[in-house]
């Protein structure tokens, strides 16, 4: 998937934790392994909003996307 979720670096560079970032931004921890691995198909923009916020950064910051290569 050309989408990739970068919450994780995000999430180190404030030393928190998932469990604390889940609670604040109000997912579940399991929702944001999904929204980690990539296997989200979408995401919903109050739930990037509440993201953001809690993490103090633009939607960029969290997503990145990256050209497929082609065989």
């Amino acid at each position: 998937m050309p989408i990739v979720v970068r919450i994780d670096v995000e999430l180190a560079k404030r030393k928190m934790s998932v469990g604390e970032f889940a609670e604040r931004v109000g997912l579940t921890p399991a929702n944001v392994a999904v929204l980690k691995n990539g296997r989200a198909k979408a995401v919903r923009f109050s739930t990037l909003e509440a993201m953001c916020r809690v993490l103090d950064c633009q939607p960029g910051d969290l997503l990145e996307w990256i050209e497929e290569e082609t065989p």
